[in-house]
């Protein structure tokens, strides 16, 4: 049985206006520190802008695409971006945006966890974003908003306006055995 935060998790495209309490922020941004990362490279940074700062936090919305417009209603905004190249070698890090994603994924969960939701976003500028507030070395990652969900106490997608529909693929349509497109045999007993 897939564990409730997997399984409750989902990306509101609104927030309560409710202010996220600085304890919880820091826990979100904790669990991102023991994702799993290649040679413990640890290659995540975020910049995090809150309610509390409101002329940071409408910078940080203006790299934000129209299409994701809503998420000027989100109490926090964080951006994320990966190291390229590993610290101590300088050897270019082909895992840095695959740990990034651990660490946004460990951020999900733990937001889960505390009661809050994050919506994870592509739609931004991405080249202001790298020449503006990156320093050299690094590459954007994503942009997410993040809060208390709208509904109240009843987290489910519904009750907050919005339709249910999460979709997902089969496992047997992307685990894969000797054959690439063939279900893998050892989980879903299909040997030939």
């Amino acid at each position: 049985m897939i564990h409730p935060l997997i399984r409750q998790r989902w990306s509101p495209r609104a927030f309560s206006p409710r202010p996220v309490e600085p304890e919880k922020l820091q826990t979100v941004f904790e669990a991102a520190r023991w994702a799993p990362s290649s040679f413990n490279e640890q290659p995540w940074r975020f910049l995090v802008a809150t309610s509390a700062e409101p002329d940071w936090l409408a910078e940080l919305q203006s790299y934000l695409a129209p299409g994701n417009r809503w998420a000027r209603g989100a109490p926090v905004l964080a951006a994320s971006a990966y190291r390229t190249h590993f610290a101590g070698t300088g050897a270019l890090n082909r895992m840095a945006l695959r740990d990034l994603g651990a660490a946004e994924e460990n951020m999900f969960l733990q937001a889960e966890a505390l009661g809050l939701a994050l919506h994870q976003m592509a739609g931004f500028d991405h080249e202001r974003f790298r020449r503006t507030l990156l320093p050299d070395g690094f590459e954007p990652g994503t942009m997410i908003a993040m809060g208390y969900p709208p509904g109240g106490e009843d987290r489910r997608p519904e009750a907050a306006g919005h339709a249910p529909a999460r979709a997902r693929l089969p496992v047997p349509e992307f685990v894969f055995g000797r054959r690439w497109g063939e279900p893998a045999a050892v989980l879903f007993g299909v040997l030939r």
